[in-house]
């Protein structure tokens, strides 16, 4: 006869223990082991494995009926890679109230008015919520059917008979399965949901979208296998506070995970940033101290942001460095290079970094406007307001080169900047007539070359 047991399963990795643990010893959460009851089915006569399918060369795989489905807006066809893949299964995330599933009902209402039907199932929210919510976008449509069942079986059993276009899931953490006795949001309950959901996209060729809470370090709830799982992993990103929302894509089988899209939320839902330079430039602090514009690049677009920096005397020994939009660690590394290799005195300064717009900078070509910016504060110089900066910045204070530096110009100077400093080792790209390319070797040369004033004259223009 099956044998039961209790074992407790880690909520976050999934480490099974055969008793409590405050601490889980391989992902280190607290608190996250949870009791739980399996059976163990005594050991017998091995089944026999049947056949269903045969090692074929990849020469005689047909692809046809694999084309990527389109999907409306520029920036999601972006992140995914140039469209939907059929069978695909994208598992999205986010922080609560951030749009999630304000941006899936406009998926799933526009793609059902091109391909077909398409199944919301909701387990969260009423089939009355969700329609109030179509109404105040404007998208009701007969084709987008909605199901309120928080029974994964039972809503697998509609997929199988509604035979939609495209299937939509919020979220993953709260539906559960019958036969698992753990409850829903829990690993077993979790794993076993997506890899049966996984299967029906694989089986009958309908891209499925899973909604997933995030916990409080920003990654997605669960257990990490289900990322494994997936397809495709995209976060939904920005501040509850900004309009502006980047989604970016952590995992994609079927393209880059380079890209990133931009939407803004209005009254209307969410709405599509075609041009995010001009956005994010829209209302730039030019010629105050402390006000930079980098080039980054996001994939394979370019988009410059500005970057403030604050510098501030202080008498406490242990000065704050506080970074938003950029990593703390770099900005530490950036000051330990301008202290040694400037010879700015900032070990008196509390010292903060702003990126403008609630954009998050993660590549290197960043540090030359991040390094400026203080550099501006701190002896109340500004920077000329018609120059971009690009450039990675080493601890001897060179100047690295940096990928795409051309494409990077060349945005800088279709937004009307006249300037841009990068490193002379990366070669004179070409940006065009009327853009002065200026190389630089060094952090201090660089800074020398972008501050226009003196730092007295500053201070009477902006104070009097």
């Amino acid at each position: 006869m099956a044998k039961s047991r209790t074992i407790f399963v880690c909520q976050q990795c999934g480490n099974q223990q055969t008793r409590w643990l405050g601490k889980c010893p391989d992902c280190g959460a607290w608190d996250s082991f949870v009791e739980q009851s399996v059976t163990k089915t005594p050991a017998g006569r091995a089944p026999q494995l049947l056949v269903t399918s045969k090692p074929t060369p990849i020469t005689a795989i047909s692809s046809e009926g694999f084309a990527r489905l389109p999907v409306e807006g520029e920036e999601f066809t972006r992140v995914l890679g140039g469209g939907l893949v059929p069978g695909s299964l994208v598992l999205i995330g986010g922080d609560p109230g951030i749009g999630k599933t304000t941006l899936l009902s406009q998926l799933g209402a526009r793609f059902a008015t091109q391909q077909g039907p398409v199944l919301y199932i909701s387990a969260e929210e009423s089939a009355q919520q969700l329609k109030l919510r179509i109404e105040r976008l404007g998208l009701l449509n007969d084709q987008l059917y909605v199901l309120n069942e928080t029974n994964l079986d039972l809503a697998i059993n509609a997929i199988t008979e509604l035979k939609p276009t495209l299937v939509i899931v919020d979220s993953v953490q709260t539906v559960y399965l019958e036969d698992i006795t753990s409850a829903a949001g829990s690993v077993s309950q979790v794993r076993e949901g997506a890899l049966r959901l996984l299967r029906v996209a694989k089986e009958t060729n309908t891209p499925i979208f899973l909604v997933g809470h995030v916990t409080k370090e920003g990654t997605i709830a669960g257990p990490r296998v289900l990322e494994h799982i997936v397809d495709v992993v995209l976060y939904l990103e920005g501040d509850r506070f900004h309009q502006y929302r980047m989604l970016r894509g952590v995992k994609n089988r079927f393209g880059s995970t380079d890209e990133v899209g931009v939407f803004e939320m209005t009254q209307d839902g969410m709405r599509e940033v075609t041009n995010p330079s001009q956005v994010f430039l829209a209302e730039r602090s030019a010629g105050t101290p402390g006000s930079t514009v980098a080039v980054t690049m996001e994939g394979t677009r370019p988009i410059l942001v500005e970057i403030q920096a604050l510098t501030s005397h202080t008498q406490n020994p242990q000065p704050r460095r506080t970074a938003n939009g950029f990593d703390p660690n770099r900005l530490t590394m950036l000051i330990a290079v301008l202290s040694k290799r400037v010879g700015l005195p900032l070990f008196n300064q509390d010292i903060y970094v702003n990126v403008v717009g609630g954009m998050r900078i993660t590549e290197p070509a960043a540090d030359l406007a991040v390094a400026t910016a203080i550099a501006s504060s701190f002896r109340n110089q500004r920077v000329d307001p018609d120059l971009a900066l690009v450039g990675e910045i080493g601890l001897s204070g060179e100047l690295r080169s940096v990928g795409q530096l051309e494409r990077r110009l060349g945005e800088a100077a279709k937004l009307g900047f006249r300037r841009a400093l990068y490193p002379s080792p990366a070669g004179a790209p070409n940006a065009g007539s009327g853009f002065n390319l200026e190389g630089v070797r060094s952090l201090d040369q660089a800074i020398r070359q972008a501050l226009v004033d003196k730092p007295e004259e500053a201070r009477r223009e902006i104070y009097g």
